[in-house]
């Protein structure tokens, strides 16, 4: 399937709003098929960043066009892993994925890469170029839960991300007994995140009403590294 580019709006709300706006939202789009039984699912990953912190100053900074990758699995499930990389120009970001076995997994982890050299993927060697060359290294842990709804009209996927949470060792990764800590700074916070193609259905829009929120240029892996 080609790949293209897609809106990506976020914004912070508190729980009360969640509440709100699932009810409404529970009304016309439907759960994501991989959620469980509770309709959410964990996802944890860990992202790469060079010495100089090349995709954190990027992000901070505003960069309009910039890239990160990072390795993600969910419900700590280590049958699927993906490595990924997310390329952004302003609000719109474009997502490539390679699978992984978990055995290369951990090989890239503990900075054994030769493998990656003569991968069938390209994007594997495309990490494995850039941690050669940009000093790429896998920095930081990033944990979550999220709710995701899609609605087919537009391709539009609406997820609420909530427990963001850290670990102050890559090494927790792959893990079944992640020892981490919360690194939001309150704990009932809600990131809303809107997904869609070329058009946002107006009665996503009304269900959502994002027109009254203020948007945030929020990043999960910013608000990890603060704590190294």
């Amino acid at each position: 399937m080609e790949k293209h580019y897609r809106h990506e709006l976020k914004y912070s709300i508190s729980y009360s709003e969640y509440i709100a706006m699932r009810n409404r939202l529970r009304n016309i789009m439907i759960s994501d098929p991989h959620t469980d039984s509770t309709g959410l699912y964990q996802i944890r990953s860990i992202y790469f960043d060079n010495s100089d912190d090349k995709a954190l100053r990027e992000k901070i900074d505003g960069i309009q066009k910039r890239e990160k990758f990072r390795i993600r699995y969910y419900n700590d499930d280590f049958s699927f892993i993906t490595l990924e990389k997310k390329m952004k120009i302003n609000d719109l970001c474009l997502k490539y994925d390679a699978r992984i076995a978990e055995s290369e997994c951990r090989k890239i982890l503990e900075g054994d890469l030769e493998f990656m050299k003569d991968s069938p993927h390209e994007l594997v060697k495309e990490l494995y170029a850039k941690m050669r060359y940009q000093r790429l290294v896998p920095r930081v842990l990033v944990s979550y839960v999220r709710e995701p709804y899609i609605y087919k009209a537009g391709n539009v996927r609406v997820t609420f991300d909530s427990k963001i949470r850290t670990s102050l060792y890559n090494r927790e990764f792959l893990i079944k007994d992640v020892k981490d800590i919360s690194a939001a700074d309150n704990p009932e916070d809600m990131i809303l995140e809107v997904k869609y193609d070329a058009f946002l259905p107006s009665v996503i829009q009304d269900l959502i009403q994002v027109n009254n929120m203020t948007r945030q240029a929020f990043s999960k892996y910013g608000v990890c590294r603060r704590f190294g």
